[in-house]
């Protein structure tokens, strides 16, 4: 055996085999290569990262300065202080008509922590977890992490990449366990109709099922007045929400998330905690009761101009022959089908688009297949009109050329 062969045989054997089910978020490793090329001096159109090109708003950023220079600087409960916590709950409560205590909140080092925590703590080998698809690059990694079956329900994007009570319904068994709803979706923009969400969570409570609901994008749904599954309040027992407060207020840096659901989950995700990150930072906790109890006005100006910015770059692919794209119905992403152009200049995958993209239009997307699907690219249009205007003239360009 050579020596190369041998290191990578023992470092198999060390690793674990849930770190082996699992792969590097594609959307990090993007960022990392767009980084890297950004180093060298290379100007990018950057649509990787999903995230917002606005500034936090000033009277958060106050709020966490304030907690600095008074000292709140110290470990806190490791479900977050009472005051944060009812803070996300009565703001929940207002916005959606839920009904949650103090102790059905655990605030956490951000969106994503909050979905593992719930993850972990209700799927255990060989359960079944439904995803519908595309998806968010984590939900299927973090599933299998936790040992979990995915079982993908595959939306079509003639339909816009709608999902439905009944799509969900025919593919539960009698091993499922969780349902993950990711509504506005990323990466397609889809949304769960009010009547479909509200359908799946009753099923589920029937079936004795939870629901992760996702909120991530909740408050950037262009459809009209967001929407929440857990307002169907008699059916909470099996329902988790898993909230941010990354996309809402442009506080992606400050890793601040949180779940709301029953006591015995809510209780058991903080245990968890309790072993792995603790209380997410108490200044981050300061910031997000300002963020949440504050004036909401700055959410209603980013929505705004994400559906300006939405448009903005649907019109630029109308300009590039071959490219087709759904109109997202909330978040910040488009999804454009690129399969017209596979066989063209030695292209044959999503992943060659946007591998090339990268390295000759310099423009940063990120390919479908991490989403689930082969004909795709994702890009995030939360970026300002003159990233758009220039990215979208690269592209013309760059598939132009094939």
């Amino acid at each position: 055996m050579s020596t190369a062969a041998g290191a990578v045989e023992t470092a198999t054997k060390v690793l674990t085999d849930r770190i082996n089910r699992i792969e590097v978020s594609a959307t990090m490793a993007i960022t990392a290569e767009a980084l890297r090329l950004k180093a060298t001096g290379i100007q990018l159109s950057d649509f990787g990262a999903g995230e917002p090109h606005f500034e936090t708003p000033q009277h958060i950023k106050d709020a966490a300065i304030e907690a600095i220079q008074k000292g709140f600087t110290r470990y806190t409960a490791v479900a977050g202080v009472p005051e944060v916590r009812k803070a996300i709950v009565a703001r929940h409560k207002a916005d959606f008509g839920t009904d949650y205590a103090v102790d059905e909140c655990v605030f956490t080092t951000g969106g994503k922590l909050a979905l593992f925590n719930a993850m972990q703590v209700l799927v255990d080998h060989g359960d079944e977890v439904i995803l519908p698809v595309p998806y968010w690059v984590s939900f299927k990694d973090i599933i299998q992490y936790a040992g979990g079956f995915v079982k993908y329900v595959e939306t079509e994007e003639r339909e816009k990449f709608r999902l439905t009570a009944a799509m969900i319904e025919a593919a539960m068994t009698a091993r499922t366990k969780v349902i993950v709803l990711n509504t506005p979706s990323n990466p397609s923009g889809a949304v769960v109709s009010a009547e479909d969400l509200e359908a799946i969570v009753r099923l589920a409570h029937r079936r004795g099922v939870y629901v992760l609901l996702d909120e991530c994008y909740v408050y950037l749904n262009f459809e009209g007045k967001p929407v929440s599954g857990a307002s169907v309040t008699e059916c909470k027992e099996h329902v988790v929400v898993l909230g941010s407060l990354s996309k809402t207020y442009a506080m992606t840096g400050w890793r601040a998330g949180f779940a709301l659901g029953p006591k015995t989950i809510i209780a058991a995700m903080s245990k968890l905690q309790s072993q792995s990150t603790s209380n997410a930072a108490s200044m981050v906790q300061r910031a997000a009761i300002a963020a949440v109890s504050g004036p909401q006005e700055c959410v209603a100006e980013m929505r705004a101009d994400y559906i300006e910015l939405r448009d903005r770059v649907l019109a630029g692919f109308k300009t590039i022959p071959g490219l087709t794209c759904t109109v997202p119905q909330g978040a910040f992403y488009v999804y454009p089908n690129v399969s017209a152009f596979f066989g063209r200049g030695g292209v044959r995958s999503a992943a060659d688009v946007a591998a090339r993209l990268l390295s000759e239009a310099h423009v940063v997307v990120v390919p479908g297949e991490a989403f689930g699907t082969a004909e795709h690219i994702r890009l995030s249009y939360a970026v300002s009109a003159g990233v758009i205007d220039e990215g979208v003239e690269r592209m013309r360009g760059w598939f132009a050329g094939l």
